[in-house]
């Protein structure tokens, strides 16, 4: 959530933002309800000031014999109560008002993020490796693993409806491994802790990390007032809600391997076949709390944990810098990892990383104290896709895949699969 007291100093950059994503001006609007809210605030403390002295008054008239005096306070009282009802009711108005815009508001981006209406804007930064050539025509990922007799979608709708799918044997073992790998990685090399966290929050969670109000039609609510995680991002950078930390505790760096839940509500029609676009699929998250003189770096930091995965696994990809049409609602800035798919013979998303400045730290009330003693400020958040284990699955197989549709495990892999060196 943004700042009121920063958009009023900065109404212009603010409403500049907004344009860039494609919005309308808000800054008059917002400065007018937070005028109103102000004002409504200095009427009511003025209300309360009379009603305090009207009301040491009858004592003293009272004191004195002056009932005639004592009985018009009395009264004068009895407005001032009606009167600051009102007060409250004005105050809690504006102040929703205020709230709710702000709370469905996205963040600034930063300078450097190209301006554009959506995908067609983003700017590649890097890429790594070659398509590979395997010298036949490849097969996507849906096409194999049905020929293999591993991945089911047809079951998985008898039990669920469109948009899961049932994976076994190799497939299923070859999934496992690549989630534990990427997170051994992680913990053991980069220096993030693992964590299990729940699969179900609440209304709090998600409104912390902004999935909620706006996106509340892609996410799956239950029966008694709580929701399947989306991502784990919600649940781990919800992990410093309503904290002060102190400067020697950050950065605070989590991941987790758990499954993600997305309606996809917005997605009709497209990604309809195999495993790219699911109700229900595994990822390993990164998130880092840290603060804003540090932000920048392990943005960089978190990006190049991330591209280790892919590099590691042989896996062919590319980074690009998101433009403001096509970035997050509460990213200032994000680098996404398209990964190469030789059957869709395209670059696909496998990772999304972003830093949100204090954006979310506001909305769940997260500070830090500063080593040199000042107040506390807000923490400044990131997240980041380690990768998705789902899509990283596709690429394996579409990438190690042989003519005779056998897939070759990569040599990462292979201290988890027992040493099978081939699916088929």
């Amino acid at each position: 959530m943004l700042d009121i007291r920063w958009i009023r100093d900065h109404s212009g950059a603010f409403d500049h933002a907004l344009a860039s994503r494609g919005m309308e001006p808000l800054a008059d609007r917002l400065i007018a309800l937070d005028e109103a809210r102000r004002g409504a605030v200095q009427r009511l403390q003025d209300a309360q000031t009379r009603r305090n002295t009207a009301s040491k008054a009858i004592g003293k008239a009272k004191a004195t014999g002056d009932e005639a005096e004592a009985q018009r306070l009395m009264a004068e009282v009895a407005d001032l109560k009606s009167e600051i009802q009102a007060g409250e009711e004005a105050e809690r108005a504006a102040a929703a008002e205020l709230q709710a815009i702000l709370a469905a508001t996205p963040n600034v981006p930063f300078d450097d993020v190209p301006v554009g209406p959506d995908e067609s804007a983003n700017v590649e930064v890097r890429r790594d490796g070659e398509p590979v050539s395997l010298g036949f025509a490849p097969k996507e990922h849906y096409e194999l693993g049905e020929a293999l007799g591993l991945m089911d979608f047809e079951t998985a709708s008898k039990l669920a409806g469109s948009r899961f799918v049932i994976l076994k044997g190799g497939l299923a073992r070859l999934e496992r491994a690549l989630g534990q790998f990427m997170l051994d990685v992680h913990t053991l090399e980069h220096g993030y802790t693992e964590v299990q966290p729940p699969l179900l929050v609440r209304d709090a969670a998600l409104f912390g990390t902004a999935q909620l109000p706006k996106f509340a039609e892609d996410q799956f609510a239950t029966t008694d007032d709580r929701w399947l995680i989306p991502t784990a991002e919600v649940p781990l950078t919800n992990l410093v809600r309503e904290r002060i930390l102190n400067a020697d505790e950050l950065p605070v760096r989590v991941t987790a391997l758990t499954p993600c839940f997305r309606s996809e509500a917005g997605s009709a029609g497209r990604d309809t076949r195999g495993m790219l676009r699911q109700h229900q699929f595994n990822k390993v998250e990164l998130v880092s709390i840290t603060t804003p003189e540090a932000a920048l770096d392990e943005h960089e930091r978190m990006t190049a944990c991330a591209e280790t995965v892919l590099r590691r696994l042989g896996l062919h990809y590319r980074v690009l810098t998101l433009s403001t049409g096509d970035m997050g609602f509460s990213s200032r800035k994000t680098y996404d990892i398209e990964v190469w798919l030789p059957g869709q013979n395209a670059y696909r998303e496998i990772s999304s990383c972003s830093v949100c400045g204090d954006f979310q730290a506001r909305r769940m009330d997260t500070r830090y104290r500063p080593a040199d003693g000042g107040p506390t400020r807000f923490v400044h958040t990131l997240n980041g896709s380690g990768v998705a284990v789902g899509r990283a699955l596709i690429a394996v197989m579409e990438t190690y895949q042989r003519e005779d549709g056998s897939i070759t495990v990569p040599d990462a892999l292979r201290p988890y699969m027992g040493g099978i060196e081939t699916i088929g």
